[in-house]
């Protein structure tokens, strides 16, 4: 019979060693492989880190079965999440071959108002990274094109990339087809309609109050007729699709099983099927280039179809522009970011497993009482998280796990949680010099963080209104504060 080692309290250099070892392993990370650090780098960085905790954790008296189940149960808690992404992939590759996001993008382009060019230029980034679920897309797309338009006719450059990072960030925060938006609420606990539809609250004000802005700014700006890219881009579109408002039918039926409260997954493969069925239906000349030649109707709608599902779509226009912006999705695209999320989830895990992860939170969460105090601090940590570790994804896993049980402890709802990660997260990354969505920005607008940093008004306004709310009252949801339970787990004691 063997006798188990007794169990350490962890103090909290031993919480902060492996925080510390990731923080320097992400930067160098970042350093080395700039933009493409979430491509593998950072995976690595993170079981690094993950190993040096379970070793503190083995010092401190956890057997690794202990630690193995740990792992084993934070990766269990992805899964949802998971499935999620690969039914978006596919969405995202059948939409695409349908003619539904051309469509989407077909009539966003037609809002630009010579007038009000730069809210006009906020608000197509925001229909077009909506409709597809990628700020980083929209902006190397779209937003590369109203750049040149603003440059060709001498406007702020500052200016317009804040209206695209602005526009793009609204889109990609609301759309069920984005990786954050899909993240947030797998890492809180909640639904992905129902955070979507919480976040509304402070994301709508925000992003109404940034429209106001740019109008004010941009009033009596010109647009000359000279605007061809938008021109040249909306011909080559109707002359790859078939375009029109019937091509909007899978969208509707996705918002309307999300009305109806239908699970996200269904809801998303449906919708993605939906897409292929459309595709085959609508868009026969688009399936018969993609086929190839000699190869029958039936055949090419069957392969083209299913492999926009697993492997999304691939296009050759005359524009190099638009071929970025439409070849992408299917279950394929997604994988990255999945490999991302389980090793985030696995070194989370083993942080919380042997009782690391409890200590920093105790520690950070001294003092803080009421539900303002836990949403500035989830919001702070989030920011905090970006700057250090340089990554939108990590601004998302890491405080939200440090705070889920924290927030149910204290009888707050996890959609204020998800929202928050959001808030504080998602919107700071682009904000960041050093951070990959600071970078990336700076490389495809070639305008500096720093420099457009104070135009990118939806991204500012939208954290400091949840902290707003929150210590008003304003849309907190609350549930009953629970017994306390000690969860089955062997006996720690203090060193």
């Amino acid at each position: 019979m063997t006798i188990e080692k007794p169990k350490v309290e962890a103090s909290l250099s031993d919480a902060l060693i492996p925080i510390v070892i990731l923080v320097i392993l992400l930067s160098g990370s970042v350093y080395l492989f700039a933009d493409n650090s979430s491509f593998g780098p950072n995976q690595i960085a993170l079981l690094v880190s993950m190993g040096i905790a379970a070793l503190i954790g083995l010092k401190n008296g956890y057997s690794w079965d202990d630690i193995e189940q740990g792992i084993v149960k934070g990766i269990s808690r992805s899964l949802g999440a998971i499935l999620i992404l690969l039914a978006v992939g596919s969405l995202i590759g059948t939409w695409m071959l349908a003619g539904t996001v051309p469509t989407l993008i077909y009539y966003g382009l037609d809002l630009l108002n010579p007038s009000m060019f730069y809210a006009a230029s906020c608000l197509i980034c925001a229909i077009v990274a909506m409709s597809i679920g990628s700020s980083w897309t929209t902006a190397a797309t779209v937003g590369v094109a109203l750049m040149g338009v603003s440059i060709g006719m001498g406007m702020s450059e500052a200016v317009t990339a804040g209206a695209i990072v602005s526009g793009a960030y609204f889109g990609d925060k609301i759309s069920p087809l984005s990786e954050t938006t899909n993240l947030a609420p797998a890492i809180a606990g909640t639904n992905l309609f129902e955070h979507i539809q919480y976040m509304l609250w402070t994301t709508v004000p925000s992003i109404i109050i940034t429209l106001i802005l740019f109008v004010i700014i941009g009033l009596g700006a010109d647009l000359p007729d000279s605007a061809t890219g938008i021109e040249e881009m909306q011909t080559l579109l109707q002359q790859e699709f078939n375009l029109g408002i019937h091509m909007l039918v899978p969208l509707v039926v996705l918002l309307t099983m999300a009305i109806k409260k239908v699970p996200a997954f269904p809801a998303v493969a449906i919708g993605a099927l939906l897409g292929g069925v459309w595709a085959a239906v609508f868009q026969p000349e688009v399936i018969t280039s993609l086929a190839g030649e000699g190869v029958s109707a039936l055949r090419g709608s069957i392969v083209v179809v299913w492999t926009a599902l697993f492997d999304g779509v691939s296009f050759s226009t005359p524009s190099d522009t638009l071929n970025d912006l439409l070849s992408r999705g299917g279950m394929s695209s997604m994988l990255n970011t999945i490999w991302l999320i389980m090793c985030a989830m696995t070194f989370g895990a083993v942080l919380e497993r042997v009782g690391l992860l409890k200590r920093v939170v105790s520690a950070f969460l001294k003092g803080a009482k009421s539900a303002g105090d836990m949403i500035t601090r989830t919001i702070l940590t989030c920011i905090g998280t970006n700057i250090i570790t340089a990554d939108q994804y990590m601004a998302i896993v890491m405080p939200g796990r440090m705070y889920k049980n924290e927030f149910e402890k204290r009888g707050l709802h996890q959609l204020n949680l998800s929202r928050s990660l959001e808030d504080g997260g998602t919107l700071t990354s682009p904000l960041i010099p050093w951070n990959t969505c600071g970078v990336y920005m700076h490389g495809v607008l070639g305008v500096n963080p720093l420099d457009y940093i104070f135009y990118t008004f939806f991204n500012l306004i939208n954290p400091v209104l949840a902290i707003i709310y929150a210590y008003l009252g304003i849309k907190i949801l609350r549930i009953p504060i629970p017994e306390l339970e000690e969860e089955q787990e062997p006996q720690v004691t203090k060193a």
